[in-house]
């Protein structure tokens, strides 16, 4: 059973940035695809992007694309969200999620317990 535990959300004014981590508890997190959801008052959770565990494929909601990067330390077990020029609909609950294969929207058997991040305008 694979824990993810994330860090770095945090308060910052609309076009700053942030980074966030996950970190895995188990050596198998580096064979599965990672991912970042997010879920902000009065929405469905929604997908932000991943990464295929090579560390070589990544995939971006339309919403965060050109502003948000996705990348992997599998020798440290964890993933990054870099996310820069944040705004203010940027603002929700992040999630680090984790699974072996499949679509990589969707259908993830690991989480984590989230890291709030909140931009001001």
């Amino acid at each position: 059973q694979v824990q993810l535990v994330e860090s770095g959300g945090g308060s910052v004014q609309a076009g700053g940035s942030l980074r966030l981590s996950c970190v895995a508890s188990e050596r198998t997190f580096n064979n599965y695809i990672s991912a970042w959801f997010r879920q902000s008052p009065g929405k469905e959770r929604e997908f932000v992007a991943a990464i295929g565990w090579n560390n070589i494929n990544t995939y971006y909601a339309d919403s965060v694309k050109g502003r948000f990067t996705i990348s992997r330390d599998n020798a440290r077990m964890t993933v990054y969200l870099q996310m820069n020029s944040l705004k203010s609909d940027d603002t929700a609950v992040y999630y680090c999620a984790a699974k072996s294969g499949g679509t990589v929207s969707r259908d993830y058997n690991y989480w984590g317990q989230g890291t709030q991040v909140t931009v001001s305008s």
